[in-house]
């Protein structure tokens, strides 16, 4: 999918993406499911690629748990070239979109389409002004100076971040929305769901704008967020047990069966 197709959908009230635009751009009615990728290599990374695209999945994520951004980047490149056409966005593990956007500008001049970035933290204040997050700015002004046209996906009260307290989450995601296309969250780890209460104070906080999950969805529990969140950011709970670089075929189309289901009409009894 092109990553053009995103200004067309982005309505620009601030940054942020209505719901309903974030599941015409997948064609999923029901939450997106985007896998993660842990990425060691090239081969490694096209190999569970390959099999994210077999499932039917809509985009992947990668991200660089084990390696240096420099070692990242020409995976990146890499796994482009093997799948053209595929939504693959990218997170630089505790890169911040200041310093992530300008790269990832630089990529898209040489042809390089990187749909989205993912940041684990996008530097808010829920003690300041919405209007007013000196922070979020320069993200945002490091983004229109790249000329990087992808979706931004912010992390607030992210997993390993600076900690909010569980009563400032709806100010937070509230703030979010203004700073970013889509709005991130988390459990407290990697592979940890959140609390179902911090789901539902996101969603009140966030309204109509996307929503997405970044930690512990897995094929058993999709059906408690459901019908709060817009995104699956899925990857431990879709990967073999206790191997965190290689994703489950048969645990990915369990969730993503679940996920198509949201969108069907129930027949009629006869």
């Amino acid at each position: 999918m092109p990553v053009s197709l995103v200004k067309k959908t982005i309505a620009r009230n601030g940054f942020n993406m209505h719901r309903q635009d974030f599941h015409k751009l997948f064609k999923s009615p029901g939450p997106v499911v985007l896998p993660v990728i842990h990425v060691l290599d090239a081969e490694q990374t096209v190999r569970n690629l390959r099999v994210a695209m077999q499932a039917g999945a809509p985009g992947v994520l990668l991200i660089n748990h084990d390696i240096a951004v420099e070692a990242f980047l020409p995976i990146i490149r890499s796994a482009r070239a093997t799948f053209p056409s595929a939504w693959i966005g990218v997170n630089f593990l505790a890169v911040t979109g200041k310093a992530a956007f300008p790269i990832l500008g630089d990529l898209q001049r040489d042809g390089v389409a990187v749909d989205a970035y993912w940041a684990d933290d996008a530097c808010l204040n829920e003690m300041g002004p919405a209007d007013i997050q000196p922070d979020a700015a320069e993200i945002r002004k490091a983004r229109d100076a790249s000329g990087w046209d992808g979706l931004y996906m912010g992390g607030t009260c992210f997993k390993k971040q600076r900690e909010v307290a569980p009563e400032h989450y709806e100010v937070s995601a509230r703030i979010a929305v203004s700073w970013m296309d889509v709005v991130t969250t988390s459990g407290i780890a990697t592979g940890h769901a959140p609390e179902l209460d911090k789901i539902e104070t996101f969603r009140r906080g966030v309204g109509d704008a996307a929503l997405a999950l970044a930690s512990g969805i897995t094929p058993e529990n999709a059906p408690a967020f459901a019908p709060l969140v817009d995104c699956f950011i899925v990857g431990t709970g879709i990967s073999y047990e206790g191997d965190f670089h290689n994703l489950d075929p048969a645990r990915l189309a369990r969730l993503l069966a679940y996920t198509r289901r949201q969108g069907e009409v129930p027949s009629s009894a006869s």
